[in-house]
């Protein structure tokens, strides 16, 4: 399925045959209905960033497109901790006048830099109305925060987080319907009630007479 070669170098890595290791996957990490073209594209991703499918670093989601892989949180402490070039990281919590958090900055430090990449994500713009974020919101905004440091540091591209990905796939096709729906609907009333205007007339112009 897909590049065999590929494929027996990434079950070789898990000391797993390539039928197994197509079949786990398909069970945990990829959509079952995945093209071997998905299916090879996918494992170059998890082969260039040395994630593992397996664990669940990296996943593929089913999108508009084909598919995206996703990276868990573990996967990208993994990405930023094995970087040559890191050198740590410092988080700090931004608080209002009432104790609130309303954003939190990451400074993602490199060996090679002589300044952090310091990146702030804001709690209005992010918060979401999932269980997630209503039960983790500091901890959700602080993966996110430090996810976005790691790319603007280390230039980590082609892959993304899940509530990113969430957040992006639109049901284009469903917004375009509705908004013709909506669009036909409203013609539909301003010609009843032109209607409606011209049969007034005609009543007012019939009392007249």
């Amino acid at each position: 399925m897909g590049n065999k070669s590929l494929t027996k170098v990434m079950a070789a890595k898990f000391d797993m045959e390539p039928g197994p290791f197509i079949n786990a996957l398909k069970e945990t990490a990829v959509p079952g209905n995945i093209s071997d073209g998905q299916f090879a594209a996918f494992l170059m991703v998890a082969k260039e960033y040395n994630l593992n499918p397996i664990t669940r670093e990296i996943f593929a989601f089913p999108s508009q497109s084909g598919i995206r892989p996703i990276v868990s949180i573990d996967g990208w402490m993994k990405l930023i901790n094995n970087h040559r070039d890191y050198n740590g990281m410092k988080s700090t919590d931004n608080l209002d006048k009432e104790g609130n958090l309303i954003s939190i900055t990451v400074e993602m430090f490199r060996k090679d830099r002589d300044h952090p990449v310091v990146v702030t994500e804001y709690m209005s713009e992010c918060r979401r109305n999932t269980p997630t974020w209503k039960q983790w919101p500091a901890r959700m905004l602080r993966h996110k925060a430090m996810i976005q440091a790691a790319r603007y540091a280390f230039s980590f591209s082609g892959i993304e987080e899940e509530d990113e990905f969430k957040r992006s796939e639109i049901p284009v096709e469903a917004v375009v319907v509705d908004s013709e729906v909506k669009g036909a609907e409203a013609m539909k009333q301003k010609l009843i009630n032109k209607g409606e205007a011209n049969d007034a007339e005609t009543r007012s112009a019939a009392k007249v007479d």
